[in-house]
């Protein structure tokens, strides 16, 4: 009793400082009703590619070419320039300001303005950059007209572009915008639990599966880490790390590393990253469902490593042995 107090102990512990800062942002998903797809440019370059990134939450611009492209601001100003020898922003556009937040609400200075000569800073060395681009997002504080009327279905809000210009040619980043309806979030929470509880059953009467369960919690956590650094949203060391921890459980598996770390695991990397439960669109590649079933593997098996963990610490406590009829007689006489 006294071991699954300290395993509690410990997992609160490490626990209550990584949430706050996964309330903050940290590693938490951003995840989205609103799906951002880049269909082209209008006039395609050998070495100038564009793709979304960190689910659709920027476009990310990448200049092998030679030459200078620009990226013009929303009155049709220098914004970006990518260079042969890096990427530059001019700071008297206010495209650099609103550009700064994905809500835009970085308030704009007065020397920012769209007729005032260019002022170059340097950002950056390399051939790529990365930005928020309101002519891209859904900017309403409420769903759209459409989504209002029918939620349960996908509707085109509209076709974007965002104007480059090479040299004296003004050419586009073209994409389109669209309302994509939540997932059923109490299926994937159900889904989760149930199939958390059976893993549990199964390795408490065949204890052979339980390093074939800490591996495949550690692949899932994986899965989702890779599909996050794919979409470019960064390689989470929160994932990794308990990918590690429970790959560590098919190695050695003693009920207290198994407690440990299964909540650590079902903690930080399953509810950490549960929100891919709440709407259409995930900071990962592909579709959003392998993303939603590496998270729901990674709950059910983290909370089955942890319940292992803690009923094989109850059983190695030693029960109290009952008195023998004449020790108890004794007692009673005594």
């Amino acid at each position: 009793m006294r071991r699954f107090l300290v395993t509690l102990v410990v997992a609160g512990a490490v626990l209550a400082p990584a949430t706050a800062a996964f309330a903050h942002g940290g590693e938490g998903a951003n995840v989205t009703s609103y799906r951002t797809v880049v269909t082209g440019i209008s006039s395609p370059m050998g070495g100038l590619t564009v793709r979304t990134v960190e689910g659709g939450a920027r476009l990310e611009l990448v200049n092998d070419t030679g030459r200078r492209i620009e990226v013009l601001g929303y009155s049709g100003e220098p914004y970006l320039e990518l260079r042969p020898d890096g990427v530059y922003q001019n700071i008297s556009s206010p495209a650099a300001y609103v550009n700064r937040t994905l809500t835009g609400d970085t308030p704009v200075p007065l020397t920012a303005a769209v007729t005032a000569p260019p002022t170059w800073q340097k950002i950056a060395s390399g051939h790529a950059i990365r930005w928020h681009d309101q002519r891209a997002h859904w900017l309403g504080t409420t769903r759209p007209p459409q989504a209002v009327a029918d939620p349960d279905h996908a509707h085109r809000l509209r076709e974007w572009a965002v104007p480059l210009r090479d040299q004296v040619r003004v050419f586009e980043i073209r994409g389109t915008l669209d309302y994509e309806p939540p997932p059923v979030t109490w299926a994937w929470w159900a889904g989760a639990a149930l199939t958390g509880l059976l893993l549990t059953a199964l390795v408490r009467f065949r204890a052979r599966l339980l390093a074939p369960l800490a591996v495949i919690a550690g692949l899932s956590v994986f899965g989702y880490a890779v599909m996050r650094g794919l979409d470019g949203a960064g390689w989470s060391g929160v994932l990794l790390v308990t990918g590690a921890l429970a790959l560590g459980a098919a190695w050695k598996h003693p009920p207290f590393y198994l407690a440990l770390s299964g909540f650590v695991l079902a903690a930080f990397a399953g509810f950490g990253s549960s929100d891919v439960f709440l709407a259409a669109v995930v900071p990962a590649a592909g579709p959003g469902w392998p993303a939603r079933l590496c998270i729901a593997a990674t709950i059910a098996t983290g909370g089955a490593l942890a319940l292992t963990g803690l009923l094989r610490m109850r059983d190695a406590v030693p029960a109290t042995p009952e008195p023998s009829p004449t020790a108890r007689v004794a007692s009673d006489q005594g």
